[in-house]
């Protein structure tokens, strides 16, 4: 792994037309691996930071392959992972300050890997939805990073837990247990259970937020609690979309087609982009 990223060379990508290129940035408490997609020839591209799930506690930029290069290629789009830190080591504020430095980063740098700063958009699922959920709140809050869009797979809003559904009626993969781990792992101190920053639901500030594209899977105890978030942000008069998958299990979701191709077109609308190109 290259600690000074020097674009634009890239590696070339073994499974189709998109060119891969692994670096690491500094970070607030070290470095912050990251994974840059890019599709072969194109021009100036708009930007997508990705956000690996995980349940804050596990998973890597590997999780985060297959919707990565179908954004990078279907959009098209400069699509940067971020391996943001992990609990129990480093718990929460860590991980939302790590995509934070990722995006001030990524919006310094954009013009070095053939990228527009001004057309960023978020995205992530399960914890990398919630850590991407977050960062669209910081970047409002701190006016240094804009942020034109969110998509949001399967995340994970609500550390209450008090809106998980019924993971036996719902036949989910994900059990109330699951998240209970996790959260503990990630959010040791109760009260940060209810910091914006790692509750997104429990905001009452969620005016001025960018657009959202939220995706939830029929067969996962966070399409409640996801799409509650949908219904708050429409409230205040944020555009939002969301769509539930039938029949679909929460780890399938990051994979599942139609669920990429509504994210895809949603950025297209977001980031203003030409006709899309075919995804081999």
């Amino acid at each position: 792994m290259n600690t000074l990223p020097a674009f634009p060379a890239r590696d070339p990508s073994p499974t189709g037309p998109v060119t891969v290129h692994s670096f690491a940035i500094p970070g607030p408490a070290g470095i912050i691996p990251m994974r840059l997609y890019r599709p072969a020839g194109v021009g100036l591209l708009p930007t997508v930071l990705y956000f690996h799930g995980g349940g804050f506690v596990g998973g890597g930029l590997d999780d985060a392959d297959v919707p990565a290069r179908f954004i990078a290629q279907a959009c098209p789009a400069a699509v940067l992972t971020v391996g943001y830190a992990l609990a129990p080591k480093r718990p929460f504020p860590a991980a939302p300050e790590d995509a934070y430095a990722a995006a001030l980063w990524t919006v310094a740098h954009a013009p070095d890997f053939g990228a527009d700063p001004l057309r960023l958009a978020v995205a992530g699922d399960d914890a990398g939805g919630n850590i991407a959920a977050c960062l669209a709140l910081i970047a409002r809050d701190r006016g240094v990073v804009a942020v034109s869009a969110q998509a949001l797979i399967g995340p994970m809003l609500d550390p209450s837990m008090t809106r998980l559904g019924d993971a036996t009626r719902l036949r989910s993969d994900l059990t109330a247990a699951d998240c209970a781990d996790c959260y503990r792992q990630y959010l040791p101190q109760l009260m940060q259970r209810i910091h914006p920053y790692a509750a997104p639901l429990e905001s009452r500030r969620l005016r001025g937020l960018p657009p959202a594209c939220i995706a939830t899977a029929e067969c996962d105890v966070l399409h409640v609690e996801a799409e509650r978030y949908a219904a708050e942000l429409i409230a205040v008069g944020v555009r939002t979309q969301v769509a539930r998958f039938a029949d679909v299990t929460h780890a399938a979701l990051r994979s599942h087609l139609p669920a990429l191709e509504d994210i895809v077109h949603f950025l297209r609308r977001q980031l203003v982009l030409p006709a899309p190109l075919p995804v081999a």
